[in-house]
């Protein structure tokens, strides 16, 4: 592996970092305060084909390889979590099933829109009694003629109070549930698809999470993606690419609290000294860097991966299993470095606190992580 960044690469990290801290750095408190999405930044956004990052150019996105992409997700995480969300959600398992799965004409009619950011995307797999166990899923999608009927609801869905196409993952198989969940493209002024309230939850408040409802959404059979039954199929391909945003989001915000602690720790004095100078928190700081240093390099491997078209799941899972516990654990130190006022919200390193524990949560919890990763080396010959 080459561990030397080159010239495209800088320049993506560059760019990103120099618009996010003109366009969302003054802003992003106030936003995380109100639970306001910044539609302002987002329409600036899509002008710079933000929301085309992994779309191929053929279909109007940027088409970059996945360490520009982990960088950009990293890059805009660093500043605000939240909108690093939606950028992700979006990009991988909004939009990139289509690129995967999507027949020509699915990709013309979608992508262009996605790309854009016309349309934002969202990926619906979550219910009361499915989330990990994605074979779960009761939303239910009856053939009627050449459409689909579907019933159903699903809850936490990342960009769902802001979403203009979703995939649904719906049972299409009522004898056999576990086996014959398929996947159906649905915009959002489809009749029967609705947006419920936006959730009140601890951290990406400025990501408006909410659940969606089908109540006899009829789609055509030209929505369905991939093939009857594909379901399982198509979520664990989105799964992996949008395990690399989550841990490129969770590594955004591990960097950010290093960065403040290590600024904080240079003013802040006691004893008539700044705290920079005390054992401890050099310890602290120390293993801080090393920890971040190493989850990015895990990140890039799993990039490496997928871009030369290896099995890269397992090397997702890790990366994300990784980045997020260095995340939780490197914004708690954070705020125990900022001491009192590391819980107070006047300081940011209380935000990146909150956003940092459910990168361990959505898009497989870290307990998924670790049986993604067993299975693996259990099945790999020694």
């Amino acid at each position: 592996m080459d561990f030397n960044p080159c010239m495209k690469h800088k320049l993506v990290r560059k760019t990103v970092r120099e618009f996010v801290e003109t366009e969302l750095g003054p802003i992003a408190h106030e936003i995380d305060k109100d639970a306001r999405f910044p539609w302002e930044v987002a329409e600036k956004m899509r002008a710079l084909n933000y929301f085309g990052i992994q779309i191929p150019k053929e279909y109007g996105g940027a088409g970059l390889d996945s360490i520009s992409y982990a960088i950009s997700i990293e890059e805009i995480s660093r500043v605000s979590a939240a909108m690093g969300l939606c950028i992700t959600v979006h990009n991988s398992v909004g939009a990139y099933p289509i690129v995967l799965f999507g027949t020509e004409e699915q990709k013309k009619r979608f992508l262009p829109k996605l790309a854009g950011g016309e349309q934002i995307g969202a990926f619906c797999l979550t219910e009361a009694n499915a989330g990990s166990d994605a074979g779960g899923v009761e939303t239910n999608a009856v053939k009627d003629g050449s459409d689909y009927v579907i019933n159903g609801t699903k809850i936490f869905v990342t960009n769902g109070g802001i979403c203009g196409c979703a995939l649904i993952f719906a049972v299409t198989d009522a004898q056999n549930p576990r086996k014959a969940a398929s996947v159906f493209i649905v915009e959002k002024q489809t009749p029967g698809f609705s947006v419920g309230e936006i959730e009140d939850l601890c951290g990406m408040r400025a990501n408006p999470v909410s659940s969606l409802f089908f109540e006899d959404c009829r789609v055509s059979g030209k929505n369905l993606l991939g093939r009857r039954g594909d379901g399982l199929k198509v979520g664990l391909a989105a799964l992996d690419t949008g395990r690399i945003g989550i841990a490129a989001q969770a590594l955004g915000i591990a960097q950010a609290a290093f960065e403040a602690s290590v600024k904080y720790s240079k003013e802040r004095q006691q004893f008539k000294r700044p705290i920079s100078s005390f054992q401890t928190i050099q310890n602290y700081l120390a293993d801080m860097a090393t920890e971040i240093d190493a989850a990015r390099l895990l990140l890039y491997k799993a990039c490496a991966y997928k871009d030369a078209g290896k099995n890269f799941s397992p090397e997702a899972a890790k990366a994300k299993l990784f980045c997020s516990t260095i995340a939780s654990r490197v914004t708690g130190l954070a705020v125990q470095i900022h001491g009192g006022y590391g819980y107070s919200k006047e300081y940011d390193v209380e935000r990146y606190f909150r956003d940092a524990k459910v990168t361990e949560i959505y898009e497989g919890t870290s307990e998924v992580q670790r049986m993604v990763v067993a299975r693996h080396l259990l099945s790999t010959p020694v």
